[in-house]
């Protein structure tokens, strides 16, 4: 199995250590997220493509690189995935934004879509997938698979903490997505929540029970 980039810069373990500590309150949390977002997406772009352009500065004249033209999707899967987003498009504005909706059926397990809104030229795009939580690994292959049957071909997944059920559910499903992730936790409990995780994602940006 192709193992995920498991980013562990200090900045991001000391950040995640503060998002699972369950005495953290709703507000620093949502900003947590938004900020480990903001390092991963760093990581994640690390093979964008560069060409060289000529720039005058006060001095002189510098040959320097900038951005090859690749184009960007983010897709975040509803709704947890929404408290990655900004902190993606402060590192990557010019990125189009996609929606998928899903909610995880609380007897299967199992994901159920009820919203897909893709950028129209989706197939043109490098598209980065975010969730914050990778578990069972369904709505993350459902997803992916949504966004293969429009077109787009150059998938990554980026996530904050992933348990191995989920890597390798993932991997299985779609051999070719490249997974970032901050952390590999140890399992799944039998209720399907990574362990020792960070609770329930979206209830904790959102304030929700």
């Amino acid at each position: 199995m192709k193992e995920p980039m498991i980013v562990d810069h200090p900045l991001i373990q000391h950040k995640i250590s503060l998002l699972r500590n369950k005495a953290t309150g709703t507000k620093e949390f949502r900003d947590l997220v938004n900020e480990i977002a903001m390092l991963l997406c760093y990581e994640a772009t690390r093979d964008l493509p560069t060409e060289e352009v000529e720039i005058e500065t006060p001095v002189s004249v510098a040959r320097t690189k900038v951005l090859a033209g690749r184009k960007l999707a983010l897709v975040p899967i509803l709704r947890a995935g929404m408290g990655m987003l900004d902190g993606m498009l402060t590192l990557i504005p010019a990125a189009k934004v996609g929606f998928i909706g899903l909610y995880r059926d609380e007897s299967t397990l199992q994901p159920v879509e009820y919203f897909c809104k893709l950028p129209s030229d989706i197939e043109e795009r490098d598209v980065l997938v975010l969730d914050p939580m990778l578990a069972t690994g369904g709505s993350a292959s459902d997803a992916i698979s949504q966004i293969k049957k429009h077109g787009a071909r150059h998938i990554k997944f980026i996530c904050l903490i992933a348990a191995p059920e989920g890597i390798e559910a993932l991997h299985t499903a779609h051999p070719d997505v490249d997974i970032y992730i901050a952390s590999k936790d140890e399992r799944l409990n039998e209720n399907g929540y990574i362990v020792p995780g960070l609770g329930d994602a979206g209830d904790r940006i959102y304030g929700t029970k």
